[in-house]
């Protein structure tokens, strides 16, 4: 079996089948009780998982979408996390290795109030709403999942951003022993994505921290992650350090990698394909019959009304 180094690895080979690998079910035989509990929660089978924490407070969002949600299973099993694995299953078995309590965000650039922040102090100061957005991936699959987050907007503008912020950046944090994939130079670590002023103010943005009124798990970018949902999942940047306001456009860790593939925007749109794939239809998850399991692919995802505006006038070709 030929087996590649990460140098060896091509922009064009990063992105993973579709095909989902599915996790372990089961513990291997054979393993007594002893090596049971040394097993992490996460590949056991669902029903006994770990207990998982609910938030207190959450309320429902007028911006939710009617769609039936896709299972709990699915959304915390088939995930996009580099930093544990390539792999669709891998964040799910991988995961367990992040610490996410306590957690702090540094924000920086051009805002009045810089600094610091620890953020389950910043959660309890704030609205949480369940808020059921599509979800769609660049590599052509969807879900529709119930997060729960707080308005970006509103967790923005307490540090009072100045006049030159044209752009906000999004850090991810860089911690190989909390994050084994990051060992791997399949990408510029850590991660960085960022969103223009307008975009980051929609009222449809919202930092999550949660989902299925639950705290979010692991795999699924806790304990702070983005939630952009007009715009394909690679921008919706997990496990947040750093929020920084710029006046320049930043450079985005896909859009660098391959700029041909993954531009800044990055707004759903079925007429401009990925160069290796349409972009016209999407796989839904979980689906219970293969001839539903396919439809066309909305643009902005279906929320065109919302957010159409904010590119009025530009070449969404160019700019994708």
């Amino acid at each position: 079996m030929l087996i590649k180094k990460p140098s060896d690895i091509k922009p064009s080979e990063i992105t993973p089948p579709e095909h989902y690998a599915q996790r372990r079910k089961f513990i291997q035989a054979g393993l007594g009780l002893a090596g049971a509990a040394a097993v992490p929660a996460l590949w056991l089978p669902n029903d006994v998982a770990a207990a998982r924490e609910k938030l207190k407070g959450v309320k429902p969002s007028a911006f939710s979408t009617k769609e039936k949600t896709t299972s709990y299973k699915d959304v915390t099993t088939y995930n996009n996390f580099y930093e544990f694995g390539t792999s669709k299953s891998d964040p799910a078995k991988n995961a367990h290795t992040l610490t996410t309590k306590p957690w702090t965000v540094t924000v920086e650039g051009e805002v009045n109030k810089p600094g610091t922040f620890n953020l389950e102090d910043f959660i309890n100061a704030s609205a949480l709403e369940e808020r059921i957005y599509r979800f769609r991936c660049v590599e052509a699959w969807s879900m529709v999942v119930p997060w729960v987050g707080i308005s970006l907007k509103q967790m923005l503008s307490r540090f009072e951003p100045n006049s030159k912020a044209k752009y906000v950046e999004f850090t991810t944090l860089y911690d190989p022993k909390q994050m084994p994939g990051q060992k791997r130079r399949v990408l510029t670590w850590p991660y960085v994505e960022g969103l223009r002023i307008d975009e980051a103010m929609n009222p449809l943005s919202i930092m999550a921290v949660g989902l299925y009124g639950e705290v979010l798990p692991n795999q699924n970018g806790a304990p702070l992650r983005l939630i952009v949902p007009w715009k394909y999942g690679f921008k919706n940047i997990k496990s947040i350090v750093k929020i920084r306001f710029t006046e320049t456009m930043p450079r985005s860790t896909w859009a660098t990698l391959a700029p041909n593939e993954y531009g800044f925007y990055a707004n759903v749109n079925p007429l401009v394909d990925h160069p290796r794939w349409s972009q016209a239809r999407e796989r839904i998850i979980g689906s219970d019959s293969i001839f539903r399991s396919r439809k066309k692919t909305i643009v902005y995802n279906g929320y065109a009304e919302q957010v159409a505006h904010m590119y009025s006038g530009m070449n969404l070709r160019k700019y994708f």
